[in-house]
């Protein structure tokens, strides 16, 4: 079996609750004879169809099937099995039937579903190909769990039951589905923390400047809409509400708990919520993963209990979350900082840099839908906020700044997929040897490669900045301006200098200066002095009043080979800038299909009248926000990426010979293992024989044909051209003779025999491999090939699996 089979695994259910899925045991006999004796008559006779009183040793086949007969899947809430399925092999070599239990108070939660897709995975692994299943034709949930999985399916009715084939491939449609469904199932667990009706604060204390009061205090002069409760184990009434020792003291239901007690008292409130049914934890406490030992320990205690009970958790180590929403006015943070409300959600790892993105946030006007600082992300991770704000229509753009990926190849899936529809800004931090370190030891994570971050990025549609000030360049232009549909930029200035550096950025930047059409240079000239330049950039000069910004933009963004225009004014004392700022906005407004950036440098910042223009104080900083715009644009207009079907593709060989080398210990593959391996994944190769003699050599040169290339094969002998151990374009069957002898008396007994192989005529040397990375999963690598592949370093990356768009953007990628 498969070690991901072994693990237990955590899925989030369609009413945003948890559930642990693990394999079954058999020790958890007694406790699944229980869990089916609980099921009420009709669920017990639709899974049984017909058994009215199950046997020790009809449950023990059940829980503990042998790998080569089935597999069996046990559904946790709060230590207690609530779920069972599993797949017992027919006489059919890649087919099992599947069934399924559900206690009754769990149903409808979207469970069948989620154990199903955990089967076929574990399934596929062991060479089974389809499942089937007979049902009873009243048995409608079941029904529904097959029909609407995604997998492709076969039915025939038998009288009052219906059998069921389900083809277990992972077509477009059931990716699709499946993601679809974990995208209402995770908005669903952050409705908790975003949306509650009732908040308990506990750590809420009588004394101002305590983080608990603080808190309170927040969530009180943000408006907090609902329910508040401060707890405490002595105080009666805090900031006016009535206080109370325990959350299940509490009357009525607490949606969320914000907690603020020293680390080690944070287990027994976590108990208290849990015991109320509280859904969302958010744990502002410090002192766990990220301070060593005892505190990872303490971690690990706190997400048990957590998942055990169906729960969702924010933090621990973190500065809480807000949600401008006036149906909530939620600040359950300790940041007095407000921020305007506006379509930019955002996630930080970073607490501290929560204080001053809210505070920077408001000093730009940029208005915030959502706000959360994650801490260690011990439970809810940047993939569970992704998916809340992609659902929600009050975010527009989403901002992240990461110190480390929790399921990276999760977190691709999911960005490709919203990136789609909405922007995703990030700024990944560690891109340093020294940084990497110091997120590691912050966050506690693996740092990671960042080529290979630029790599996933890149994949999912990512917007990367390099620094936090580039984000919030970025935001406002993606909140409030149209998507660039092109790379062509045209640009309005009062002042040549400027200009010429605006210029300068975007090319560097990949963004293109078109000449400008001839009826756009008429209709410039038609009121410019003589002395403005009508080229691109657009010179007016430094007398320009305000009328002639207005007109000057109109006609650019009307301009066909126009996708984007950049104004900058630098104020003369002839000029008034809030005039000229109402111009520029008033004509970008009546082009709704093109952005329009401002550059206004002058001390005293953007005018009020730009509200909705993004302004910069420098050219440069506006080339850049809008170069990284342009690129997530012109990925967005690009079809969705196709994984590739490839038929005479030979898995089960392939896997059995993987599985066999692996059985002996692993290690290098032989020649004729390579050769049967590439030949099962349908890879065309050079013809090659293994020889041990010199008159071996020459037969299998004359039989290939000449030239060919003799390598030399032994354990030690892995670098061959640093070893001489190879040697090229032999023409004649004597200089195989002669390149075989020399290599047997160089080598010696590190010499096990000699692959004689064709030489292949042109091309281009390349390298293509894989590994498995520890952060990211499998990798894909391509690039320069040769004996000097390292050294050239030129390679591109991308996760595994890879698109058709996917393999063709690496090539060109590629300086080579």
């Amino acid at each position: 079996m498969l070690t991901e089979t072994i693990d237990p695994f955590d899925v989030v259910l369609r009413d945003g609750s948890t559930l642990t899925l693990r394999p079954g045991r058999e020790e958890d006999v007694p406790a699944l004879l229980d869990f089916f004796n609980a099921l009420s008559p009709q669920s017990t006779y639709q899974r049984f169809m017909g058994y009215s009183k199950l046997t020790q040793d009809r449950v023990r086949r059940l829980a503990a099937a042998d790998p080569a007969i089935g597999y069996s899947l046990v559904g946790e809430c709060n230590h207690r099995i609530v779920a069972a399925a599993g797949y017992y092999r027919t006489d059919h070599p890649d087919r099992a039937e599947v069934a399924f239990a559900i206690a009754d108070g769990m149903q409808g939660r979207g469970i069948g579903t989620r154990m199903l897709d955990r089967l076929a995975d574990v399934a596929r692994a062991q060479g089974i190909r389809a499942f089937e299943a007979d049902t009873l034709g009243d048995n409608r949930k079941m029904m529904d769990v097959f029909v609407d999985s995604g997998y492709e399916l076969k039915r025939r009715i038998d009288g009052s039951v219906v059998h069921f084939a389900l083809s277990l491939d992972r077509t477009p449609d059931l990716l699709e589905k499946a993601a679809r469904r974990s995208q209402i199932a995770a908005t669903a667990s952050m409705k908790a923390f975003f949306e509650p009706k009732s908040i308990a604060v506990v750590g809420a204390n009588r004394e101002r400047g305590k983080i608990g009061s603080e808190i309170l205090q927040n969530l009180r002069s943000a408006g907090f809409t609902g329910a508040l409760a401060p707890v405490h184990p002595t105080a009666s009434h805090i900031q006016g509400l009535r206080a109370y020792p325990r959350v299940a003291d509490i009357p009525g239901s607490v949606d969320l708990a914000v907690i603020a007690v020293p680390a080690p008292c944070v287990l027994d409130a976590v108990d208290d919520c849990l015991a109320k049914g509280v859904r969302g934890i958010c744990v502002i406490s410090a002192g766990f993963s990220e301070s060593g030992p005892e505190g990872r320990a303490r971690e690990a205690a706190l997400v048990e209990r957590i998942r055990a009970a169906g729960c969702r958790l924010v933090g621990p180590n973190c500065m809480g979350l807000l949600n401008t929403n006036p149906a909530f006015h939620l600040n359950a943070t300790f940041s007095p900082v407000y921020p305007p409300a506006g379509g930019v959600a955002m996630s930080t790892q970073s607490g501290a840099l929560g204080l001053a993105i809210l505070d920077y946030a408001r000093r730009l006007n940029i208005g915030i839908s959502s706000f959360v600082s994650v801490g260690n992300k011990a439970d809810v991770s940047g993939n569970d906020l992704i998916q809340y704000w992609a659902e929600d229509p009050r975010t527009s753009v989403i901002l992240l700044y990461l110190e480390s990926f929790g399921n990276p190849k999760k977190f691709s899936e999911i960005a490709r997929r919203v990136a789609r529809s909405k922007p995703i800004v990030a700024v990944k931090a560690g891109r340093s040897t020294a940084g990497a370190r110091a997120a590691s030891s912050h966050t506690g994570a693996l740092a990671s490669s960042d080529a290979v971050v630029d790599a996933l990025f890149r994949q999912a549609g990512i917007i990367r900045t390099d620094t936090l000030e580039e984000l919030f360049d970025v935001a406002p232009l993606l909140a409030h301006q149209p998507i660039p549909r092109g790379r062509r930029v045209a640009i309005l200035t009062n002042a040549g200098g400027p200009g010429i550096l605006a210029a300068d950025t975007c090319e560097a930047h990949g963004l293109e200066l078109p000449a400008l059409g001839d009826a756009t240079r008429a209709e410039l000239r038609s009121f410019l002095p003589e002395a403005a330049s009508v080229g691109n950039p657009v010179d007016m000069l430094a007398s320009a009043p305000a009328e002639h910004f207005r007109r000057a933009l109109e006609i650019l963004l009307r301009d066909e080979q126009v996708d984007s225009v950049m104004v900058i004014f630098i104020p003369p004392l002839v000029t008034e800038p809030d005039l000229v700022a109402t111009a520029i906005a008033e004509s970008a407004r009546q082009a709704a299909d093109k952005p329009v950036l401002a550059i206004f440098m002058r001390a005293d910042g953007a005018p009020a009248a730009l509200l909705g223009i993004p302004c910069f104080s420098f050219p440069e900083s506006a080339a850049i926000a809008l170069a990284r715009a342009t690129a997530y644009g012109v990925w967005r207009q690009k079809p969705a990426d196709t994984i590739p079907v490839f038929p005479d593709l030979d898995s089960d060989r392939a896997r059995r010979l993987v599985d066999e080398v692996l059985g002996r210990g692993g290690g290098w593959l032989t020649p004729d293992e390579s050769q049967a391996l590439m030949e099962a994944v349908g890879v065309e190769t050079a013809p090659a024989r293994v020889v041990r003699s010199g008159r071996e050599a020459v037969e299998a040169a004359r039989a290939i044909g000449m030239p060919v290339a003799l390598k030399a094969i032994g354990p030690t002998l892995l670098h061959k051209t640093e070893r001489q151990a190879i040697r090229l374009n032999l023409l004649e069957e004597a200089a195989v003779l002669a390149a075989y002898a020399d290599l047997e008396m160089r080598l010696g007994k590190e010499l096990s025999g000699v692959l004689v192989q064709a030489m292949v005529p042109g091309g281009i040397e390349m390298l293509v491999g894989a590994v498995q990375d520890p952060t990211f999963g499998p990798l894909v690598v391509c690039g320069s090939g040769g004996v000097l592949v390292e050294l050239v370093g030129d390679r591109a990356f991308r996760l595994h699996p890879l698109g058709v768009r996917d393999a063709a953007e690496m090539i060109d990628e590629l300086k080579a």
